[in-house]
């Protein structure tokens, strides 16, 4: 039996990273087992439904890496992959039932169903349908078909009972019939509703296993139920644990982003992210916290997957993006860092090749020290925000600045800068040795000073990476100058030397 999994969001904006999650498990399963992913869109919710919608998902999952075998895009042979396109299927076993007697027409207006809800409600009963049109006659029936009342069509559950599943996740799995009621599978206006929809669906796309979020167990027991009334095999259902903040409270907006578009603009790569989503409620059996596509792919198995919710932590999302930075070529990431710094408008136009081969230098010089591509633009800023002269006098790099002998070694400092510009960590080293054999100060006697001198900071990147940086980058044609190691010290001593003498 060839497994047939699918993922079926509704198109109504960016994938939320619990149904990137959903959509991973199941793209794994079925890479795993040789088997069929499959994308179908349930657009049946027209008002909230849109093009625009369905296209983001596609650039989502493409972005992150999931591809499909079959899809509105893809036909298969089981299309169309659209609910929209398929309501006539709805119908078709809608009237079946109504034939079986397994349905019933049910023309009860939106008020007088709200009233049952509430008086439920309010009596501590579940909000079920009271089943007033279950004994309507034949001609009751015709009459209020003749007369234009609008009708939906309801699955008449048993009375009894319970509805019992083996969860692939879960483990054995008990609903009793009587929370169910009487549910709507198909509205006046002829769209069904998620229970009937995703049943039909299912069964005549062949789909073997129904891999979801846990939010959708109390759904599992109607569609048993529909499965068992229409004669149709079961499928498989494997519902995943809830995703929650460090709180342990549902995912949310207060944890910060949680569409995996976000986290894009955010700056994360789609590897690492992912490699993250990956790991929530499920384990490689290791210590292992940094996978490739192809260990996740060979190490996956639902017999790992944990039913307890799984924690979105965001430290943890940061460190691996950095583990991923870190390994990745300077050329790519210089690629992937360019549009933030393009955001914060410290390059614009047409980059040269001059301003081109920098930023490979920059993005090499900054991998170790970034978690996104976001924070390139902190460390930009870090070459380009040159303000000695907001020293304050009471600070440690104050102190630094004004022991006794530091002015005079930053003036030495500068005329060997001058004579030869340290533009690469070669020159930079030649730089120091040359210092070195010129005044009695080594490791951070010699260092410490240089540091404040020309950032204005107590730390940042390592001076053989960011001197260099500078003196390449003074020659560029940047919206934001960058100033030379020469043109600091001439502000140091114009400016902060001056104020505190």
């Amino acid at each position: 039996m060839t497994v047939r999994v699918r993922f079926a969001p509704s198109p109504t904006g960016h994938l939320h990273v619990g149904n990137v999650r959903t959509a991973l498990f199941n793209w794994l399963y079925a890479r795993k087992q040789g088997g069929v992913f499959i994308l179908r869109i349930e657009d049946t919710d027209i008002e909230r439904s849109s093009s625009e919608s369905e296209n983001i998902i596609y650039e989502d999952l493409k972005w992150i890496g999931l591809d499909w075998d079959e899809g509105p895009d893809k036909d298969g042979g089981f299309g169309p992959y659209r609910q929209s396109e398929r309501t006539e299927s709805y119908k078709k076993y809608a009237d079946l039932l109504l034939e079986q007697g397994n349905a019933y027409r049910c023309f009860c207006a939106v008020e007088d169903l709200e009233a049952q809800r509430k008086t439920a409600t309010e009596g501590g009963l579940p909000p079920k349908y009271n089943r007033k049109c279950l004994g309507l006659s034949e001609g009751d029936i015709e009459k209020n078909i003749k007369n234009g009342i609008p009708f939906s069509i309801r699955f008449k559950t048993p009375e009894e009972g319970s509805v019992v599943w083996y969860d692939i996740v879960k483990g054995k799995t008990e609903i009793p019939i009587e929370v169910i009621g009487d549910q709507i599978i198909l509205r006046a206006n002829g769209m069904p509703r998620y229970n009937f929809a995703v049943v039909i669906d299912d069964h005549l796309m062949e789909i073997t296993h129904v891999v979801r979020g846990d939010d959708h167990v109390p759904n599992t027991p109607i569609q048993i139920l529909l499965y068992n009334a229409l004669g149709w095999e079961i499928p498989k259902f494997a519902h995943l644990s809830m995703i929650v903040g460090p709180d342990h409270s549902r995912l949310s907006k207060r944890h910060g982003a949680t569409s995996i578009n976000q986290f894009r603009e955010e700056g994360y790569l789609p590897e690492a992210m992912l490699n993250h989503l990956a790991l929530l409620s499920w384990s490689p059996g290791n210590d292992q916290e940094k996978l490739s596509v192809k260990e996740l792919v060979d190490k996956f198995s639902f017999k790992r997957v944990s039913s307890s919710p799984a924690v979105f932590d965001r430290k943890k999302l940061d460190w691996l993006n950095s583990q991923y930075i870190h390994e990745m070529q300077p050329e790519r990431l210089a690629d992937c860092i360019t549009p933030f710094l393009h955001e914060a408008g410290y390059i614009s136009g047409e980059i040269s090749n001059a301003a081109s081969t920098w930023l490979v230098d920059f993005a090499n010089a900054v991998k170790t020290d970034i978690a996104t591509f976001r924070e390139s633009q902190r460390l930009m800023d870090s070459l380009i925000v040159y303000e000695p002269q907001n020293i304050l006098p009471d600070s440690e790099e104050a102190r630094i600045l004004m022991e006794p002998g530091v002015r005079e070694f930053l003036e030495t400092a500068r005329k060997e800068i001058t004579q030869e510009r340290p533009v690469s960590k070669e020159k930079y080293r030649e730089f120091i040795s040359r210092l070195m054999s010129k005044v009695e100060r080594k490791g951070k006697a010699l260092f410490q000073p240089i540091r404040v001198a020309l950032t204005g900071r107590l730390s940042g990147l390592e001076l053989d990476l960011f001197v260099p940086l500078i003196e390449r980058g003074s020659d560029l044609n940047l919206p934001e100058k960058i100033l030379s190691s020469a043109e600091r010290l001439d502000i140091l001593f114009g400016s902060f030397y001056i104020k505190n003498r």
